[in-house]
């Protein structure tokens, strides 16, 4: 066996927190990922860098903020000499996957024919599919169905005409990930080679899709599934793009808006949402059990997460945009692997996915690039430092992420301690700030609440702290200067 690690990193897209039965959700079926957990690190407070797919996913590549790494928005394309960490793990002799989506370039059938501009990533074998979309012929998902004698059809659900469904989990792009990750992994243990793979799974991001017998399961405690967070009138306060999102996704020109929505509606989207993390369990299960049976777990670390989260209806609001709600931001983060705590310890650190990438590094035996801005997290899952301390705060950005925002265009800055949180947005005069002891649900707005004066120049002062020194640190200083 190699006297490397292998790394399996588990990333889906648009997965909120609280989709799990680690993290509290009793309605949800995850067993594989609860079990994960007990044999693992559980970070109860990890966030995304922004609450946008491109931003995110080039930011924790890198181990760089969106504005350092120059990709900011859906829609850009990641400038070539940025540095992924799969490059540096290619370059020290892994052999690199990716089977679903990267998203680190513009990828819309309008604009991309083939599959998405990619610049020196790392990735030895590519097996690409942005989305369950059939306007690519070089969807690799498509291809794969088409070996298996299926297509992608998609029925309307007839309880909801914002749901729709998958004839069954064959089905799947979420399975379609797995089998190429399983194809993959099961050669580089035949060959004994250290791999890397970047399993990117669309799932559970929209459209609300699930397979019918998944979603069914929900039919019987329907009426149980909590209705949305949502206070009438808490957006009367708050920046304009809320409400201007909460009459439609997508600076109001998607659907989803809110008040023409029935509570079935919105449950039956929760179910649907729910019931593709159940998918995403099950097969993930399914590559757990072969690493057993290659004889490959205990050499492998393990990171599941997602790229950000999910507003599904919270503050009345669907989908994503300019929001820093905990929905928005803060995502699952489990990680296992050789030499860690491994015993189901709970952090309350608080964890950016800037960090990933040098611990990744750490894992490789290889040096931090110099221009990787995340702090490690190796002493801390190690077990050689304080379980519950990492940072002091959190910092996450939205610079035009998306256009739906036109007048004024969404640019919103956060930071977050472990108790309270402050979002700019700027050009507007206007914010937010929460006490997350007493409003958890951050529905209180305290931005212009005089008791508040001191706690908001503390996180303005942090706020701009964390924009000076996520000034890019690359090219270096040369010595003697």
């Amino acid at each position: 066996m190699s006297d490397k690690p292998n790394i399996l990193w588990i990333c889906t897209d648009q997965q909120r927190f609280d989709t799990l039965g680690c993290y509290g959700n009793e309605f949800v079926h995850t067993p594989n990922l609860d079990k994960l957990a007990e044999q693992s690190i559980l970070f109860e407070t990890a966030f995304s860098q922004c609450p946008v797919c491109t931003p995110s996913r080039s930011s924790f590549l890198t181990g760089r903020y969106p504005r350092t790494t120059r990709c900011r928005q859906n829609g850009q394309s990641i400038p070539d000499d940025e540095v992924f960490v799969t490059k540096l793990l290619h370059d020290a002799g892994y052999v690199c996957g990716l089977s679903g989506k990267l998203h680190t370039s513009v990828c819309h059938p309008s604009a991309c024919h083939g599959t998405e501009r990619r610049i020196d990533d790392g990735y030895d074998q590519f097996f690409w599919s942005h989305d369950p979309n059939t306007k690519w012929p070089t969807n690799d998902y498509h291809q794969w169905l088409r070996d298996k004698g299926l297509q992608r059809d998609v029925q309307p659900f007839e309880d909801s005409k914002f749901v729709q469904v998958l004839p069954s989990e064959e089905h799947s792009q979420t399975t379609y990930c797995v089998e190429r990750a399983m194809t993959f992994i099961r050669r580089c243990a035949e060959e004994d080679m250290p791999w890397a793979f970047s399993l990117n799974a669309f799932d559970p991001h929209h459209a609300f899709d699930p397979p019918r017998e998944d979603l069914e399961r929900y039919r019987d405690r329907l009426d149980d599934i909590p209705l949305p967070n949502y206070v009438e009138g808490e957006l009367d306060d708050k920046p304009v793009w809320q409400s201007i999102d909460h009459g439609g996704s997508y600076g109001g020109k998607g659907q989803f808006a809110y008040d023409k929505m029935n509570d079935t509606d919105h449950r039956w989207l929760t179910a649907s949402y729910w019931a593709m993390v159940d998918v995403i369990d099950r097969q993930i299960g399914r590559l757990f059990d072969l690493l057993e049976e290659t004889g490959q777990r205990d050499n492998t670390y393990i990171i599941f997460t997602s790229d950000h989260g999910e507003m599904l209806g919270d503050h009345g609001i669907y989908l994503k945009g300019p929001f820093f709600y905990e929905c928005a931001v803060r995502i699952p983060l489990l990680i296992s692997g050789p030499g860690l705590r491994n015993d189901g310890s709970r952090s309350s650190a608080l964890v950016e996915l800037v960090d990933l990438a040098p611990t990744i590094l750490d894992w490789a035996g290889l040096d931090r690039h110099p221009a990787m801005q995340g702090q490690t997290l190796q002493s801390l899952i190690a077990g050689d430092s304080d379980l519950d301390q990492h940072r002091d705060d959190i910092y996450s950005e939205y610079y035009n992420s998306m256009p739906g925002h036109k007048d004024p265009q969404a640019h919103a800055t956060m930071v977050r301690t472990h108790r309270h949180k402050l979002v700019a947005a700027h050009g507007t005069g206007g914010g937010e700030l929460y006490d997350l002891e007493t409003d958890p649900n951050e529905t209180h707005n305290l931005w212009n609440d005089p008791d508040y004066t001191s706690v908001r120049l503390d996180l303005m002062t942090r706020l701009t702290d964390r924009m000076a020194w996520t000034v890019d640190p690359w090219p270096p200083r040369e010595a003697g200067f």
